[in-house]
């Protein structure tokens, strides 16, 4: 029995080495850099060590999770980098500035790498440094020791830069390294280019980091460059600048990453300028943060948010930079190599080395903090606008349908319209349920929910669908027990009013429809009339079902009191009973399978089944074959109605005859039961 573990995966054999099985329900992956797109559902770009590089969706539309199966290799080798275009394309790369134009549909890639315009060969590193032009379509950059420029995705290139590196000649003996045999596999480069930061704003003007400590700035398409590394007060020299992140807020913020742990120095390492680069200001220290800095990203919505990527987890900052706290909830204390923010939906995307990918959902909680502060904790009871709503199937994924436990499923994100209430711990203590009532836009109530609620932050939701009916059942109904959802709604945006004792707050929900198949809505409100019609049998049902459960009960609660009784009064009264109780089972027996029943019962038509087999398809509207589905249900439905006037015609009236000749009111305990209905 073996086990081999690697940079790979794990993998067991279990006859000495001839066979063996890769373990598939690790989620171990060692993200070195991460990307989203701006697809429905938006997707998740990456590279892994050892493990290619890979485009999976940050959400599913089908049952269970994410399997691995929704992930696709676009590119093989130790994956880095990977860039959508926008347009079915990216950019991916494999060690040592290779670098790859992949097309997403066929999967065929075409080698991109730029050559050196002259006699100097280029260095490229492990991990090498691309950038897609934000002011080109078809534009990307990549460096080596030399700051490289497409403006047609690789298919030529022009190289404006010298070399931004120190260029230290005994830094660059990797080929003759290794004794007997060169060990050199691309990760011994050094002098080379690790990030790239155009402007977004400013079409000339490109940052870039190295791996000995340079800072390089230029603002005229790099004619001409400026070294801010030495700038970067208390950062050793020659350490390593491995991302620059540039502020859409102001064009001359910029914050910087670097670290110095391969020297054995594990300061953490984050500057930030907001004059171009003229002053610098370290905004981490060891006393603040515990472990080197690997990545950073500043919030596009709220500048004073910012997520700092460490050593040994997630930190965030919502009074951009001055204070610091660890994100401690479900993310590891793993490194984060690398992290993005899905504009449309304010998600933080984080790419891990060691426990793969992670998405943070809804950034609004923390964007309120950043703007309002404490006073967002301090409230009484607080809801944010809802994420989008997604009306769209729920099919099988592809692959095994039972998975068992050896097949990794990633947690899947809500359909459903949904967004982040906070309730303050002591109004929590007096109010414990939660209204949400929906309206539409002439504010007509479609949908009234309740949840229970807990001290801090939770999720409200709504999934589209209208107050639906009470279903039929055996039993006699709560009062309290909640109605089910009907008709799902046109897609649109409607209001929900969230109540909590007598606080309230007032959001807006929107939910849309399958973005892959147009939408009618002629055939959606035929599908809903009839919905409706079927909807008014079920409660005609359920109401029939009801007047038995009562009667029923009725007669439960008398049988103490007849049996007080002597047995020649009531012998006529226990035949009734027993036939009424008897001819109610049959009754049950139309709508379902009864309850002592043992097997399958695939034969017997029940009235429920023609009640569920009449539930329409709304987004086909009311077709010929649906209305006779409701015919039929309407019918059967007909034949129950009949059989209950028959029973309370036949037995439940000469049974409240025979009770009121023992003197007593049977008919006042059935009044009484009613009311406490």
């Amino acid at each position: 029995y073996l086990i081999n573990g690697n940079d790979g995966g794990l993998n067991f054999s279990r006859d000495g080495g001839d066979n063996w099985t890769f373990v598939n329900n690790l989620p171990v992956g060692q993200f070195y850099h991460i990307a989203v797109d701006n697809a429905e559902p938006y997707n998740v770009y990456g590279g892994m060590q050892d493990n290619g590089s890979w485009v999976g969706p940050s959400a599913v539309w089908h049952t269970g999770g994410i399997r691995n199966e929704d992930w696709q290799e676009v590119l093989f080798g130790d994956g880095f980098d990977v860039q959508p275009t926008g347009d079915g394309e990216v950019y991916a790369m494999y060690q040592g500035g290779a670098v790859n134009r992949v097309n997403l549909t066929t999967l065929g890639s075409t080698d991109i790498q730029p050559v050196s315009p002259d006699s100097v060969p280029l260095r490229f590193a492990w991990n090498g440094a691309l950038a897609l032009d934000p002011h080109n379509q078809d534009g990307l950059y990549f460096g080596s020791q030399r700051l490289h420029h497409s403006p047609d995705r690789g298919r030529t290139w022009a190289t404006l830069s010298g070399d931004l590196t120190t260029n230290d000649p005994d830094k660059l003996q990797q080929a003759t390294s290794g004794g007997l045999t060169i060990d050199a596999t691309k990760a011994e480069n050094h002098c080379t280019i690790l990030c790239i930061a155009p402007s977004a704003t400013r079409p000339d003007e490109v940052w870039v980091g190295t791996d000995d400590g340079r800072l390089q700035h230029s603002t005229d398409g790099g004619a001409t460059w400026t070294d801010h590394g030495a700038k970067l007060k208390g950062l050793p020299e020659g350490s390593w600048i491995p991302q620059i992140h540039l502020s859409v807020h102001n064009p001359d913020e910029v914050y910087v990453v670097a670290n110095n742990y391969r020297r054995n120095d594990w300061s953490p390492y984050l500057y930030r300028t907001t004059d171009g680069g003229k002053s610098w200001k370290r905004l981490v220290y060891g006393e603040d943060i515990p472990a080197h800095v690997l990545s950073v990203v500043q919030d596009p919505e709220v500048a004073d948010l910012l997520f700092l990527g460490t050593e040994e987890g997630l930190h965030f900052s919502v009074d951009r930079g001055v204070n610091w706290r660890r994100w401690s909830h479900d993310i590891p204390a793993v490194p984060v190599r690398d992290m993005a923010i899905q504009p449309r939906e304010g998600d933080l995307v984080l790419g891990t080395f060691g426990r793969a990918a992670y998405v943070v959902e809804d950034l609004s909680p923390l964007r309120a903090l950043a703007r309002e502060g404490a006073a967002v904790l301090n409230a009484t009871f607080l809801a944010f606008d809802a994420a989008t709503g997604y009306q769209v199937p729920n099919p099988r994924p592809a692959g095994s349908r039972f998975l068992a436990d050896h097949l990794w499923e990633g947690e899947n994100r809500r359909r459903d319209a949904h967004g982040h209430v906070y309730v303050h711990p002591d109004t929590a203590e007096v109010h414990t349920e939660m209204a949400m009532t929906i309206l539409d836009g002439q504010g007509d109530t479609l949908r009234r929910m309740i949840r229970d609620v807990e001290p801090g932050w939770q999720h409200y939701g709504w999934r589209g669908d209208t107050d639906g009916v009470k279903w039929p059942s055996r039993d006699l109904d709560n009062e309290d027990k909640p109605v089910g959802g009907g008709p799902r709604v046109a897609p649109g945006t409607y209001t929900a009013v969230l109540s909590l004792g007598d606080h309230r707050d007032t959001v807006s929900l929107t939910l849309a429809s399958d973005p892959r198949v147009p939408f009618d809505r002629d055939l959606h409100a035929e599908g809903v009339a009839l919905m409706t019609e079927v909807q008014e049998e079920v409660d005609r049902l359920a109401s029939l079902m009801q007047d038995l459960a009562l009667a029923r009960e009725t007669v439960q609660a008398m049988e103490p009191v007849w049996a007080t009784q002597p047995d020649s009064l009531r012998a006529v009264v226990d035949s009734l009973s027993t036939q009424f109780t008897e001819g109610v089972s049959d009754i049950h027996d139309m709508l379902w399978t009864p309850e002592d029943f043992v097997g399958y019962d695939h034969v017997t038509v029940r009235v429920m089944g023609q009640v569920y087999d009449a539930m329409p398809d709304i987004q086909e509207g009311a077709t010929p074959n649906a209305k006779r589905k409701l015919e039929v249900a309407r019918e059967a439905i007909d034949e129950v109605e009949g059989a209950v006037e028959a029973l309370m015609t036949e037995v439940w009236t000469l049974l409240l005859e025979e009770a009121d000749k023992l003197s007593v009111s049977m008919q006042g305990v059935h009044d009484g039961l009613r009311q406490s209905e």
